[in-house]
């Protein structure tokens, strides 16, 4: 499956505290970058958010925002704290038998004494097994989408690659009408060469000659080539860096082709298998 590192996602999860939000956005990247961006309420669970993402992604700059909505009746007035306040009564019923005529406790300046008042603490064990289930999710998401736009991805490069296989298929017959053309031509200038009984120069042109003819093997490589991208986009695993070397060596074998051409229509080819490579070249670095 050929999955795109362009993406996003996003979940909210109804949890016994309140909503979970969680979302992630992906794109280009040469390796797997995380910007974790929990709210207070989740920030000690980093270590395993960043567990999750790096199982399930390869490659990418994934900026993920999680956060916790407290429903309405755990963000009330906090709760009193009743054996601390048996604690301070006890303590005041002491300390009254030895001051008798003190004034009558103030019960705004017992509130606000320590510990009287708590807020309800979250069960980090069931958050923790929340948040896993929402992000999860997301990330399923997240890489659905990023095979939906990996599909379109490497039918363009499919197309492309159709597009070099004919051009291969055009060249090969042209070869020999060539080849002969530029024979002729060679045999004129070495009866000028023999003429003058410039051995030497004789020697240079035919050594030209038989590196300037010999581009089958740079056909065939292009052939090979085709092949192992297709392999790759048809593979499971992670094909990026696969088919961005199988780029490079592409553009090798065009630019050979051109070096070696020995007339305009295979210059001509060899400009078009460049131009193509370089389209496709450009869709994989999309490519997780």
């Amino acid at each position: 499956m050929t999955l795109s590192m362009t993406g996003f996602a996003s979940q909210e999860y109804n949890t016994s505290y309140g909503v979970l939000l969680v979302e992630l956005r992906s794109v280009n990247h040469r390796y797997l970058e995380l910007q974790l961006k929990p709210d207070d309420n989740l920030r000690h669970f980093e270590s395993a958010i960043r567990e999750l993402i790096q199982a399930k992604l390869g490659r990418g700059k994934v900026d993920c925002r999680l956060s916790l909505v407290r429903s309405n009746a755990l963000q009330g007035l906090p709760m009193l704290n009743h054996s601390v306040l048996q604690q301070i009564a006890e303590s005041a019923k002491t300390a009254a038998q030895y001051f008798p005529h003190t004034q009558p406790v103030n019960m705004l300046e017992i509130l606000q004494m320590p510990g009287v008042l708590q807020n309800e603490t979250l069960d980090a064990e069931a958050l923790e097994h929340d948040l896993k289930t929402a992000l999860n999710a997301t990330l399923d998401d997240l890489i659905a989408a990023k095979a939906r736009e990996g599909s379109k991805l490497k039918a363009i490069i499919l197309e492309r690659l159709t597009q070099i296989e004919q051009y291969v298929a055009k060249v090969k017959p042209m070869m020999p009408a060539l080849i002969q053309q530029y024979q002729l031509k060679l045999s004129t200038k070495l009866a000028e060469a023999h003429a003058s009984n410039d051995d030497e120069r004789i020697r240079q042109e035919m050594v030209i000659f038989a590196q300037r003819i010999d581009v089958d093997e740079e056909l065939s490589r292009l052939s090979t080539h085709i092949d192992e991208v297709k392999r790759i986009l048809n593979a499971s695993a992670a094909a990026g860096k696969r088919l961005d070397f199988l780029m490079q060596e592409m553009n090798r074998e065009a630019n050979t082709l051109g070096s070696k051409s020995v007339a305009i229509e295979t210059s001509q080819i060899s400009m078009e298998l460049k131009v193509l490579i370089e389209q496709m070249r450009e869709q994989i670095q999309n490519i997780e």
